[in-house]
């Protein structure tokens, strides 16, 4: 377990109290449907010529009706491209190691940018993503709450159950921010101006559940300078450690005052 997640866990035992009061008091909040949302991820990089469209389809998600509450979107920025001369300022070696795992569990050799997962496995992006998903039953229901942002901390709640019990599966939290912008100045989109939305700011888990197959949550998670609160979420996603597949995912964008 990393220092930064056991640092948070040890915050929310000590002060569950004072956690859940700050979460259960606001509004903003999301529940899991019965049906399996999709969890699509992009890998991607700012050092990479071929990764804006794929940027770009990830960010027009936002005007897209039917995809609220059936399509969690998050872009993992690596960092394999910063080695070309720009140095992606989202990007980072978990979101590498990350990509690494997931193509492991789906015993592929396979990986590339841009790269889309949907539910875990390698999708070229022919199709909508919703198509052959979204009528499978949920493999568990999450409860995700955020809490209004103070003295540079994000209050998180999460509570997950229905999971079967024993079975071979963990918890991630993804706390991203949309409306970002860069000014590209070397490699290979230089002199580029490139936008993204649901980039990846921190990755926390794996979260375990216990016997039962539950896990109920409170933390607060620290907000770094520049970070704009207005344009952030959270996503919750439980994923089968042995194969990679989503279980379910949820998301709840902040929710304003």
């Amino acid at each position: 377990m990393n220092l930064f997640l056991s640092a948070c866990l040890m915050l929310a035992g000590a002060s569950a109290a004072i956690n859940a009061g700050a979460v259960a008091a606001s509004a903003c909040k999301a529940q899991s449907g019965a049906q399996r949302a999709v969890l699509l991820e992009l890998y991607t990089s700012e050092g990479c010529d071929s990764c804006p469209p794929a940027d770009r389809r990830l960010s027009q998600i936002k005007s897209r009706s039917e995809y609220a509450g059936r399509l969690v979107p998050l872009a993992f920025h690596v960092d394999y491209w910063d080695r070309l001369g720009w140095v992606d300022r989202f990007g980072s070696p978990r979101h590498t190691q990350r990509q690494q795992e997931m193509a492991a569990l789906a015993k592929s050799r396979l990986v590339y940018t841009p790269q889309f997962l949907r539910n875990g496995r390698d999708w070229r992006g022919a199709e909508s993503p919703l198509d052959s998903a979204g009528t499978t039953a949920s493999g568990a229901r999450i409860v995700l709450e955020l809490g209004e942002p103070a003295n540079g901390r994000l209050a998180v709640g999460v509570e997950v159950s229905g999971v079967r019990p024993n079975a071979a599966a963990e918890v991630w939290l993804a706390l991203y921010e949309n409306n970002l912008e860069s000014q590209v100045r070397a490699g290979e989109n230089s002199g580029k101006t490139l936008r993204h939305d649901y980039v990846v700011r921190r990755l926390i888990g794996p979260l375990t559940l216990d016997k039962e197959g539950l896990l109920s949550l409170r933390q607060t998670v620290a907000l770094e300078a520049g970070w704009k609160r207005a344009d952030l979420g959270v996503a919750a996603f439980v994923q089968d450690k042995s194969s990679g597949e989503i279980l379910q995912a949820l998301q709840q964008h902040f929710c304003p005052a």
